[in-house]
């Protein structure tokens, strides 16, 4: 559960600590806001996937099931600043789908928490793998990083791919490759 009051002294803390006045007008709400801010966009750490995962049907169906371009914002744990992009999921089905809203709620479940984005899409794979015992999966990312952006090397196009690939897309390097193809085509 994430404290609020512990945000605001933090923050409160963090003000004074760059030369600002916590009291002055602009900043005086400044430390509620972050707190009420943050309980938002960490909401993941009060999250299971395991109810998302829940929504399943029967289907003869064994080909490729693809969701492109689900948009996500995540908080890098190494310097807390966003990063943001799409996630690319893909998985071959052994006698179960997913409603296709499931894969956009477990990906908000995990990047809703501090993280890096390689164990992102591992996290994503691994609940999927778990919850619905499909033949494979594989999770693309592409992401913008402020942390490159905005300060250290100031890249501000640099682009990150990270894929995360489980059960027959470790082992089937040619379903692999047409898969990535199709994930990373332009639209």
């Amino acid at each position: 559960m994430i404290d609020q009051e512990k945000i605001r002294t933090a923050v409160k803390l963090m003000l004074e600590g760059i030369g600002e006045d916590p009291s002055r007008e602009g900043l005086r709400e400044t430390p509620d806001r972050v707190a009420r801010m943050y309980t938002e966009i960490f909401q993941g750490y009060d999250c299971n996937p395991k109810p998302h995962l829940n929504t399943q049907f029967s289907t003869p169906h064994n080909g490729l099931v693809m969701e492109k371009d689900i948009s996500f914002y995540s908080m890098c744990e190494h310097h807390m600043l966003p990063f943001f992009g799409c996630i690319h999921i893909a998985y071959i089905p052994n006698g179960r789908v997913l409603g296709l809203s499931k894969l956009a709620r477990i990906v908000e479940v995990f990047a809703r928490r501090l993280q890096i984005q390689e164990n992102l899409g591992y996290d994503i794979a691994q609940a999927i793998m778990r919850g619905l015992s499909p033949r494979g999966v594989m999770v693309v990312i592409r992401a913008q990083h402020m942390c490159m952006s905005m300060r250290g090397i100031k890249k501000d196009a640099a682009e990150t791919v990270t894929v995360a690939n489980l059960g027959c897309f470790q082992e089937d390097k040619e379903l692999t490759n047409s898969c990535m193809r199709e994930l990373l085509s332009a639209r």
